[in-house]
């Protein structure tokens, strides 16, 4: 497996991790981030329980790469979603520029495992 698809797996990981989990603690940020974006509290812990969900996807990708990749997808779709949801209240680009990055980098974690 090239390091480039660990790297972004590990990234990924990492940040679906920290950001699901702070989701289903009801950190203050995601909590007043869900009323800004006009969506109930309930759809932000389905939302922490979504990216842990990819994120036990990647875990398992270590082993099944296939599996990392369509982890990628779920993670993708996810992330692009979330900038829907910024983009539907018409919050300024910058807040949805981190769920955009995240979904380009899954969108390369999906290209590289196409190549390996």
């Amino acid at each position: 497996m090239p390091i480039i698809f660990i790297v972004l797996q590990s990234f990924l990981l990492l940040t679906m991790t920290f950001a699901g989990a702070s989701k289903l603690a009801g950190a203050k940020n995601h909590v007043d981030m869900f009323n800004s974006i006009q969506l109930p509290q309930w759809f932000r812990v389905v939302t922490g329980i979504v990216q842990l969900i990819g994120a036990a996807g990647l875990v398992i990708g270590y082993w099944h790469p296939a599996i990392a990749a369509w982890a990628g997808v779920w993670i993708g779709v996810t992330m692009l979603v979330a900038c829907l949801s910024h983009f539907r209240v018409k919050h300024p680009i910058g807040q949805a520029v981190p769920a955009f990055i995240i979904t380009l980098i899954a969108v390369a974690l999906i290209v590289v495992h196409n190549f390996i």
